[in-house]
């Protein structure tokens, strides 16, 4: 340990000392319990920035935590290699996108490296490499015999700037969830996984997570899979056969329709049209419609409700009455059956739209008891009641004008209504869901080739498993004109069929990018198995994940079709658990300043606010660039990039490693048994603090509080150095005393700098470094972890006057009598009668007298 602190010399030999000794590499021979921890694996875009760095360091923090608790700890890193970029990348600038992602992985893993992120390394994964997508397909096929993928000519989500489909989850808003370019519909032939089969698991099995999870992160996949309960009811067209099926989930509301309304979409319109004088109205407003139209229920509300009336007219099969048929701009054929029944008095985008266009609004629920009856007038009779409501009543109460369920409660009718519905053969209890099959076709060279083919013999034919990978070709002609670049590589397309070995033409879709990080995870475990994509016996150790941690952003994305994956690996017995992630953090942004302005934006190339962890690193060293992005803000809050933060880190790191050298001669001749003579006040009270340290760092590491225990740290080392003690005239005691609190220093500090941790801790006489035991995080003592003495408030009639000194485990009774005694509380009560002694235990004494 040299004398003055040269971050880099000291991270080049740890890096160097961990590479060689393979310390990070998790053992599956291992007795020690296991832990596994995994941070969202990495696109290879060319560069990380520190916001990259925040999330890596999050988890290598929680990593080093557990290893030097003494578990075996998996903590592997690999590349989400396949995407959208590298083949922009082709088009613009003419490079193969593989020799354009290797070099950018070889870049990316070099940061990783110079950073002393502690990941197992030889378990690197990489998506774009045949042994890996290999699975993709493998997988695929499994989903394909079982009936979970197929194909069908469908209304896609179409980028046109990225030139692909996009799935309803990556063009949530009407925009690309890459390039934010407004999404078109296009009518393509494309695969899709049936995510829906599995939708029903996806809400209930949150409850086995919930406590793991994030609440925003399991609302917003609530919402996004949007399972209703409620029915569904045939409206039969007046005059024809042709029924409209509508999805209620308040059927207590029907006596209250006053229309039906359709998607532009409805596959039904185009008949309904058929002899209506409407005909090319309607048709060119649903084309308007179409080509507007949101992606989202919730955006829909955002917009003006536009609607036309086709002229149509369907009768309520409870009341009888006929009502006429629109199509409307707010009604989506992707939720429920792209129809609703219009309930303006009783739904808000109904009511919204009853008033734009003049129709009946009628009351069919009041509130449940008279006293919580409107103020308005209620209508007791069915009848137009739009001049009684000035907005919607959408709670559940008391039916009214609504035939023979008039005066039954809602939850009542509810049941009833769909009963009878079932029984007169025009509807029945259902549930329904708002989530959609994923849509895994893309127009892309770069991604998994699906792997089938097609025969003009046999139809389409599954690849044989034996013939996997279907392998990409070294490069293709990359147009950008939106059809996949396969299609024009001859000796890719052209094949023999493997059921009549004629002529047969591979599929020219590639896979979704999503399909491969639903899994990789897995892979880790088992990156060299030829024969499978991983053991299920060795998944059976290390699965489920104990904590995964990236970005809020992939929360209806990655986040649910991960979960989906690991439901069908259970069904095909790859796996035996529901749930692939006990515990999630979504960690926050780190952002910086757009330019010269005063925009805070996060970290992103195309910003130009990035800052380059090298950079960093060649300034301050890895250790500073660390310690600041975990302990500037909690981790799942927002993190504001500062130039004069990460400074303050490495003054922190150097003071301390001042510190270790001072003692470093002193501590090697003593101090490492408890001393014969008693410890001075002083001594105690270091003890007592380093001994509060470790049980507050160790408690708040199990909720990822890592910022306070940076913090703690800090208190810990201000209290060395208000030690103040001489190392050469120091006593044992007070030797003693400083190496615990010292030792305990640089190993809770190891998590968060572990370089400079393991050249202190090699400085503290300890060879062989931080890992050499198999458990190294001390371990506080409750009893020299509690204050010695409380000082405890004591009011008079509820103000202060004076205090007390109590030891902690003091009794109430003797608390009481304390204050009682206390000089100068006697001399406040005197002479007064004492009405009663309010005492809260450790807090606070209340005397209470008359004045």
């Amino acid at each position: 340990m040299d004398e003055k602190y040269f971050p880099e010399q000291i991270e080049n030999k740890w890096q160097q000392r961990w590479s060689e000794t393979g310390a990070f590499e998790a053992r599956e021979n291992d007795s020690r319990p296991r832990f596994y921890a995994l941070e969202m694996l990495p696109y290879p875009s060319g560069f990380l920035h520190m916001g990259h760095v925040r999330n890596y360091a999050i988890g290598d923090a929680l990593a080093w935590f557990k290893r030097l608790q003494g578990f075996n700890v998996m903590h592997p890193i690999g590349w989400d290699s396949f995407g959208q970029p590298a083949e922009q990348a082709a088009i613009k600038r003419g490079v193969n996108p593989r020799d354009w992602t290797e070099e950018n992985i070889v870049h990316m893993r070099g940061q990783l490296q110079r950073l002393g992120i502690s990941y197992d390394w030889s378990r690197e994964i990489a998506a774009h490499r045949p042994e890996y997508y290999k699975w993709d397909q493998w997988f695929f096929l499994k989903m394909l015999e079982r009936g979970l993928a197929y194909k069908k000519v469908s209304q896609v989500n179409w980028c046109p700037k990225e030139q692909t489909v996009l799935s309803n989850e990556q063009s949530s808003g009407g925009i690309c969830w890459r390039c934010g370019t407004p999404v078109e519909k296009r009518d393509l032939e494309q695969w899709f996984l049936r995510i829906t089969d599995y939708a029903e698991q996806l809400v209930a099995d949150m409850k086995q997570i919930e406590a793991g999870w994030p609440e925003k992160v399991l609302k917003r996949q609530s919402d996004w899979v949007g399972r209703s309960e409620g029915a569904f009811i045939d409206f039969a067209v007046k005059d024809s056969d042709k029924k409209i099926r509508v999805f209620t989930t308040r059927i207590d509301t029907i006596y209250g329709a006053t229309a039906v309304v359709l998607s532009a979409e409805h596959p039904l319109l185009p008949e309904l049209l058929k002899d209506s004088a409407l005909k090319s109205d309607v048709e060119t407003f649903a084309e308007k419609v179409r080509n507007e139209k949101a992606i989202r229920t919730d955006l829909a509300e955002e917009v003006e409700k536009e609607g036309l009336n086709t002229g149509v007219l369907a009768i309520n099969p409870f009341s009888g009455d006929t009502l006429p048929v629109w199509v409307a701009n707010y009604v989506l054929l992707e939720y429920g059956t792209g129809a609703v029944m219009s309930v303006p008095a009783h739904d808000e985008r109904d009511f919204e739209f009853a008033q734009k266009y003049s129709l009946p609004i009628r009351q069919v629920i009041a509130p449940a008891t008279h006293d919580q009856l409107r103020s308005e007038p209620v209508a007791t009779t069915a009848g137009d009641s739009s001049a009684e409501m000035k907005h919607s009543f959408t709670d559940y109460g008391v039916l009214i004008n609504s035939g023979e369920w008039g005066g039954k409660p809602s939850d009542v009718a509810i049941k009833e209504m769909a009963a009878h519905a079932q029984q007169n053969g025009f509807g029945e209890a259902a549930v329904t869901y708002r989530i959609r099959d994923w849509g895994v076709s893309r127009q892309r060279f770069w991604g998994a080739p699906v792997p089938v083919i097609y025969c003009d013999n046999c139809g389409m034919v599954p690849v044989p498993y034996d013939q996997l990978p279907v392998v990409l070709p070294q490069t293709a002609a990359f147009t950008g004109t939106g059809e996949s670049p396969l299609a024009g590589v001859a000796e890719f397309v052209n094949t023999t069929c493997a059921n009549c070995n004629g002529p047969a033409r591979r599929e020219t879709d590639t896979m979704d990018t999503f399909v491969d990080s639903s899994w990789y995870f897995f892979r880790y475990l088992d990156p060299q198995n030829t024969n499978a994509p991983f053991d299920p016996e060795i998944a059976k150790q290390w699965t489920p994940v104990d904590q995964y941690i990236g970005g809020d952003s992939h929360a209806v994305m990655h986040l649910i079709y991960t979960r989906f994956w690991n439901k069908f690996m259970r069904d095909i017995g790859m796996v035996s658990f529901d749930e692939p992630v006990k515990r999630l953090l979504t960690q926050g942004m780190v952002t910086n300043r757009v330019g010269d302005t005063d925009e805070w934006k996060a970290m992103s190339k195309s910003l130009g606010n990035g800052v380059d962890p090298d950079e960093m690193i060649a300034a301050f060293g890895a250790d500073a660039a660390r310690l600041f992005v975990l302990f500037a803000a909690p981790v799942e809050n927002e993190l504001r990039w500062s130039d004069t933060g990460i400074e303050g880190a490495v003054r922190f790191l150097r003071r301390v490693y001042t510190m270790i050298w001072k003692w470093q001669q002193r501590l090697a001749t003593g101090g490492g048994e408890p001393p014969a003579t008693e410890f001075s006040s002083e001594a105690r009270t270091l003890r007592r603090k380093t001994h509060q340290t470790i049980a507050k760092i160790t408690s708040d590491f199990e909720q990822l509080h890592l910022n306070t225990s940076v913090a703690a740290l800090m208190e810990l080392f201000n209290q060395l150095s208000d030690f103040n003690a001489d190392p050469a005239r120091a006593s044992d005691a007070d030797v003693f005393a400083v190496r615990e609190a010292l030792e305990a220093l640089v190993v809770m500090l190891t998590p968060f700098s572990p370089h400079i941790a393991e050249e202190m801790w090699e400085g503290l006489g300890h060879p062989g470094g931080l890992l050499a035991e198999a458990r190294r995080w001390p371990i506080a003592d409750p009893e020299l972890a509690r204050r010695e003495e409380l000082e405890i408030p004591v009011q008079v009639n509820g103000k202060l006057r004076s205090r007390v000194i109590a030891a902690p485990d003091v009794s109430e009774d003797d608390l009481r009598a304390a204050a009682l005694a206390d000089d100068r509380v006697r001399s406040l009560i005197d002479g007064h009668e004492v009405v009663k002694v309010i005492v809260v235990p450790r807090r606070l004494v209340n005397i209470v007298i008359k004045s």
